[in-house]
């Protein structure tokens, strides 16, 4: 350092500090304002790229939130319907239960019309029997009456027997 302040020459001091300021000014008028504009329009990119970000950012969050109320649109649409599905079932069970139900009750019906349809015809084949025995009895009474008026012979009245007997067992 001593050699420094001896070394020192004040004509070298003031050529450098006028080039030096020379240097400034040039760069100044030159160099300065280009460098500056580099920089603010790189500003500028950073600031838009950082707005950008934060607006998809935002729009991110608002399709997220209508994502979620169709989600839940669509959830509730489901449920509704399932629900409208399962009345839709119900209603059709008990449709075809009462439709079972009726025609169950129609062919009982019909049943039980053939039924009184068949004993009625049973009780007329009985009534008819019963009146055709009753007839052959008379008949066969009369008969036998007659005969025993008449005075026939023993064996008419076997013979009249047997005929009495084929009538009952008819």
């Amino acid at each position: 350092m001593d050699q420094l302040l001896h070394d020192f020459s004040p004509g070298l001091f003031f050529m450098q500090a006028i080039i030096l300021l020379i240097l400034i000014v040039l760069m100044r008028k030159f160099a300065w304002k280009p460098i500056l504009d580099a920089l603010q329009t790189r500003e500028d990119g950073i600031q838009d790229a950082l707005d950008s970000a934060e607006n998809a950012k935002l729009e991110m969050q608002n399709l997220q939130a209508d994502n979620q109320k169709l989600l839940q649109e669509a959830r509730a649409e489901r449920e509704e319907m399932l629900k409208e599905a399962r009345e839709m079932k119900n209603t059709m069970i008990e449709d075809a239960k009462s439709e079972a139900e009726a025609q169950a009750n129609k062919m009982i019906v019909q049943a039980q019309a053939a039924i009184e349809g068949a004993s009625i015809a049973a009780c007329a084949c009985t009534i008819i029997l019963f009146a055709c025995a009753s007839a052959s009895d008379l008949a066969s009474s009369i008969i036998v009456f007659f005969i025993s008026r008449a005075s026939l012979s023993i064996s008419s009245r076997s013979a009249l027997a047997s005929c009495n007997n084929f009538w009952l067992s008819a």
